[in-house]
């Protein structure tokens, strides 16, 4: 939990600063917005608050799988802070039939004085039950310098196959169900880990072992398997087979996440016009291919919506020039996003609209998209176009003009708005917005294509081929595409 995102930014591309840089946030303006939805809150609390306490015990969660557990583990080596003892405790065990965290409090405090075993939690029931008030808690030498003897004996429950087994099931349920469908969070992943793994130790023993009973349960008996220790059997196997269901999704996940993290065709560049096809170089039509492929089985065998990956397969199927696909796709990922997500896709639909001459429906997106973010600026631009395209050109003068306030180094939209000022005969304002788009225009040709093409789009002719022109200039010998 706190060493993975150093380990992450170390070796992550591009390579992001060890330390992050510092923010004083003694205050926050959304305090629910990293805290997952209903949907997921109500699961997490049946198997972190319910499942790991029925299967493991009262502080299952907090002995099996809680990751803090291993860090203080150790802390508590040089903890001075212990359960101590006196010399009224007369080993009567009350103590140890109490602490819930299968800690030999008797034997501790008569070998040492005081409990060495890192799994204690302070939570001073066995104080609260001595009968002689023998036990304390109290500061004194930590656990690291008491000198350690053989003389209390622990019995595990577990062999070292066994323990072998279930540590290689803990981390395969836990990579299965951590992240998938977006939805599962790091310590709900660990719960269902948990119970995974004593599902899977206990139905091995079932059909291992001649008598086996749980809780009250008698589930084999004399070599035999009794009804309850079948109804066992069965839940353990759904569970166990959801669990591996789970991993074959987000195995298909990660997949596509990764065809997709190479693709390398810029976005502004295929957002230039409907068919995008004449940009994908052969390695990147192998991984929307691939991509796609993935991402589709995830969807269609997935038991929930990925509203991550639907976004993802909607771009695949875009730049394979399946735009009503596309649409229909981002259409339904906003409706289980919110946010700054939503937003986006509905930004990305709005776009591909509006390539498709369909303004009407991509204006509308597009407002959606400002409802949900105001400072998205991309979608700003975006809404400008719609409405020059529909003849409300002093709106989408206003809306460009909103933008290059927000955001002065837009090179699009300070064309965009030389272009729209030209049309209307005021040339010192056109040439003003034009000098801001030169000042920050990339020397690249593709860019200046790209430009060019979306300013003819919208009846730019001459600052089109001034774009075309410069395209032409610095790449002479290219393969650029001709206007239209």
């Amino acid at each position: 939990m706190f060493v993975w995102p150093v380990v992450y930014r170390m070796f992550s591309t591009p390579h992001e600063p060890l330390i992050p840089k510092f923010t004083n946030h003694l205050v926050t303006t959304n305090f629910w917005q990293t805290f997952p939805s209903v949907a997921v809150a109500i699961p997490f609390l049946f198997v972190c608050g319910f499942m790991t306490v029925y299967f493991l015990g009262q502080k299952g969660f907090c002995t099996y799988a809680c990751p803090y557990g291993g860090f203080f583990g150790l802390a508590d080596k040089l903890s001075p802070g212990k359960i101590r003892v006196t010399p009224a405790c007369n080993q009567c065990g009350h103590c140890t039939a109490t602490c819930t965290s299968n800690v030999l409090v008797h034997a501790e405090v008569k070998q040492y004085g005081m409990v060495v075993d890192p799994g204690c939690m302070k939570c001073m029931d066995c104080v609260s039950v001595c009968p002689n008030d023998a036990l304390y808690f109290g500061f004194g030498k930590p656990s690291i310098l008491v000198p350690k003897s053989d003389a209390i004996k622990r019995n595990y429950s577990l062999t070292w196959p066994e323990e072998i087994i279930g540590v290689l099931v803990f981390l395969g349920s836990f990579l299965a169900v951590r992240g998938v469908y977006a939805l599962v969070p790091f310590l709900m992943a660990l719960g269902c880990a948990t119970v995974t793994t004593f599902l899977t130790l206990k139905t091995w023993r079932l059909f291992r072992a001649k008598e086996l009973s749980f809780y009250r349960f008698n589930l084999k008996s004399a070599g035999k398997i009794r009804k309850a220790g079948w109804a066992f059997a069965i839940f353990a196997c759904v569970w166990i087979g959801l669990n591996a269901h789970s991993g074959w999704i987000r195995y298909q996940e990660i997949l596509g996440n990764r065809a997709f993290k190479k693709l390398q065709l810029p976005d502004e560049l295929a957002l230039a016009e409907v068919n995008p096809a004449r940009w994908l170089s052969p390695v990147d039509r192998q991984n929307i291919v691939a991509g796609k492929e993935h991402l589709q089985t995830a969807s269609k065998l997935g038991l929930f919506v990925n509203n991550e990956t639907l976004p993802k397969l909607a771009w695949f199927e875009y730049l394979l020039g399946d735009t009503e696909q596309s649409i229909e796709l981002l259409d339904r990922s906003a409706a289980y996003q919110k946010g700054e997500a939503k937003a986006l896709s509905l930004y990305y639909r709005g776009a591909i609209l509006n390539r498709l001459g369909r303004y009407d429906q991509a204006q509308a997106s597009l407002d959606q998209a400002l409802t949900e973010r105001d400072d998205l600026i991309l979608a700003r631009q975006e809404k400008g176009e719609s409405l020059w395209q529909l003849g409300r050109r002093d709106e989408a003068i206003s809306v460009w003009s909103d933008a290059a306030r927000r955001n002065p180094r837009l090179a699009l939209v300070n064309n965009e708005l030389a272009g729209a000022k030209q049309s209307l005969g005021k040339v010192d304002e056109a040439s003003s917005h034009e000098r801001q788009a030169d000042q920050f225009t990339p020397n690249d040709p593709l860019f200046h294509w790209m430009i060019g093409r979306r300013l003819q789009d919208l009846g730019m002719a001459d600052l089109a081929e001034k774009h075309f022109q410069h395209a032409k200039q610095l790449n002479p010998e290219g393969q650029l595409p001709n206007e239209r």
